[in-house]
């Protein structure tokens, strides 16, 4: 671990060297994703001075115990050495997750796409309830959250609602919610008290740049018709509202939200770009990680992840199986602590599939 931590080291002073040099300030990305990995350096090397330190006052509290002290000294000295090495161990474990590499995507702004799924119109109310949750999250994490497209089913629901969170972190703490939601609660509609079980999906894609997905104009078919409110009201009288055909791979966004139509193009090749990005990222993975079978993180977006039961105010993740009774918390935004454990089990997990290298 010492040899690592000089690595470290050296790699973080030549960051900072590289920095500073005309060539990296003139190019904007190569700057940002340098500052990135020199922000993630500065946290790994705090944590491991913590832990030399920690190391080096155990060795102090061993080495008093050697000789012949007073009572009352050696009792101090052997309390100073278990705390130390408490810490020692506890700091070295936080170390190597931290060094665990990590997907180059975390670092960007995420697009998110939650859909109803079965159960009718409970089940758009749901959606709706996902929504208002993680507008709440972003307010909380200090994140923008900007809606790029919505379908309104009825009693204010959304058969579909598409928008983007851009902040530190978004898609590295957001890409866990990828998968089905279920509720299981008496819904609105219901007049006998009933429980009804509905659901609602997730996806959570990592927002793309220009860089990372060429889009040739020849490949897309762009058609404009008017935008229309629930149950076909007219929201405004021009032709607004965009809809984009990806030609080669037959995908279809759409965004009507904006009054401006160039808006409303711009806001759908975002989400089109992003989602050829996430295709082109799930293709990658799907051949460097034949073997690995993430629990956590898998993307499959057809499996039921999450339970919401109001009755009981539980919410219920069955990845980690972790049960959390402050569903009502969880629902006005306070997911910190459901998407820390995931977090948390999916690091541990590739830390044990590492082995070895992270020694």
């Amino acid at each position: 671990m010492q040899d690592r931590l000089q690595r470290l080291t050296a790699r973080y002073e030549r960051l900072v060297e590289d920095l500073g040099r005309p060539e990296v300030l003139s190019d904007q990305k190569l700057w940002r994703d340098l500052s990135r990995e020199q922000k993630r350096l500065s946290q790994i090397l705090e944590t491991g001075k913590a832990w030399q330190q920690a190391v080096a006052q155990a060795s102090e509290a061993r080495e008093l115990l050697t000789g012949e002290v007073d009572p009352e000294l050696r009792e101090l000295a052997e309390a100073q050495l278990e705390e130390s090495r408490g810490d020692a161990e506890r700091l070295e474990e936080a170390f190597k997750l931290l060094i665990v590499p990590r997907d180059p995507a975390d670092s960007r702004n995420c697009i998110v796409e939650v859909r109803a799924g079965t159960g009718g119109e409970e089940a758009a109310l749901f959606a709706a309830d996902l929504f208002r949750m993680y507008q709440r999250l972003a307010e909380q994490m200090g994140w923008r959250l900007e809606l790029l497209d919505a379908s309104e089913g009825g009693m204010g629901g959304f058969k579909e609602v598409i928008f983007a969170i851009a902040g530190e972190e978004a898609f590295g703490r957001l890409k866990y919610e990828g998968g089905v939601h279920r509720v299981q609660r008496v819904p609105a509609t219901e007049s006998q008290g009933r429980i009804h079980t509905s659901a609602a999906s997730v996806a959570v894609l990592p927002e793309a740049e220009e860089v990372d997905v060429q889009i040739e104009a020849k490949d897309l078919r762009i058609d404009v018709y008017r935008s229309s409110g629930p149950g076909g009201q007219s929201v405004n009288t021009t032709d607004s509202a965009v809809r984009i055909t990806h030609l080669p791979t037959g995908l279809v966004v759409t965004c009507q939200d904006e009054k401006s139509q160039h808006k409303n193009k711009d806001k759908a090749l975002k989400v089109l770009r992003s989602r050829l990005y996430d295709a082109k990222l799930a293709e990658e993975k799907a051949k460097q990680d034949v073997e690995r079978r993430s629990q956590v993180s898998s993307g499959d977006r057809s499996a039921k992840i999450r339970t919401y039961n109001f009755p009981q105010n539980r919410l219920t993740d069955h990845r980690i199986n972790l049960t959390l009774y402050k569903l009502d918390r969880v629902m006005d935004g306070d997911l910190a602590e459901m998407l820390d454990a995931l977090r948390l089990a999916d690091l541990k997990e590739r830390l044990e599939d590492l082995g070895s290298e992270v020694e």
